[in-house]
């Protein structure tokens, strides 16, 4: 009964994990949403720009170890407090409490943990990420709000959008 308790528990936690990086999950960063409602804070929806052209130039290992370094990078620069998940393919998506300067600058730092490029197997390859940060205001899709910021980014090649303000 213990062993079969211990299986399930581990399964759990396996449910709301992300097997190539060990980050939380979607599964797990949705649950954390529905947590996030009375604090104050912001998501971020961060998608890797230039990623697809390395798995199609290098392979897919190459590109899995891109992604657990890029995990790494991003874990290095979160605060206490956040919670960073990988969504899917080269999307990630971050819980961060704080004011909205303060959100803003671990946008900011996570952009920032790209500028330098990542040496794999003698290759330098470079990234860059678009972020969408939507402020926890409590009202409106927050999910879908930092998504629509995170695409406006990408189209427009501006680093961080912050999502409007939701008015019903």
């Amino acid at each position: 009964v213990i062993r079969q308790a211990s299986k399930l528990g581990e399964e759990k936690v396996l449910a709301r994990t992300d097997e190539l990086t060990g980050l939380a999950n979607r599964r797990r960063l949705i649950a954390e949403l529905d947590a996030f409602s009375g604090v104050e804070g912001a998501l971020l929806l961060l998608d890797l720009d230039g990623f697809k052209p390395v798995n199609d130039q290098y392979g897919h290992e190459t590109g899995d170890q891109i992604l657990r370094q890029v995990a790494s990078r991003f874990i290095r620069s979160l605060p206490n407090g956040a919670v960073l998940a990988r969504l899917g393919g080269d999307e990630f998506g971050v819980v961060v409490p704080g004011d909205p300067a303060t959100t803003l600058e671990v946008a900011n730092a996570l952009r920032a943990t790209l500028s330098y490029p990542f040496l794999i197997n003698g290759n330098q390859i470079s990234l860059s990420v678009s972020i969408g940060h939507a402020r926890n205001d409590h009202t409106g899709d927050l999910l879908q709000r930092a998504d629509t910021a995170m695409y406006e980014a990408k189209r427009t090649g501006v680093s961080i959008v912050e999502a409007a303000v939701y008015r019903p």
